[in-house]
């Protein structure tokens, strides 16, 4: 009988990650869109990615989520309009308490 490879075992946030990267893909495109900020959300991503520092499969998730993000937005938003810009602060806020939520229970 054959072993089968050993699968990783993601950790304990990563939903809450893969939903703070599609976030950040999705202020990645509206942003611009709408003239607001100067944050490089793709570089964020990118260094947020790098310091959990993921195997290959949690790293192409990671980035896909930021993808589904992007192109969610990029499908519906052709100009910035009331609710692009509200979506903005639904999306920052909700950043920022994922952000919290991950570093108060699972930082070191």
């Amino acid at each position: 009988m054959l072993a089968s490879p050993a699968h990783a075992i993601d950790p304990l946030y990563q939903r809450q990650m893969e939903r703070l990267t599609e976030i950040m893909g999705s202020l990645y495109f509206l942003e611009p869109l709408c003239e607001t900020g100067t944050e490089d959300w793709r570089q964020q991503a990118s260094e947020l990615i790098e310091l959990d520092e993921p195997d290959d499969d949690r790293r192409q998730r990671l980035a896909g989520a930021f993808n589904t993000g992007y192109t969610a937005f990029a499908r519906l938003h052709k100009h910035c309009t009331p609710s692009s810009r509200e979506a903005l602060t639904r999306l920052l806020d909700e950043a920022q308490r994922l952000a919290r939520d991950i570093h108060t229970r699972f930082a070191e």
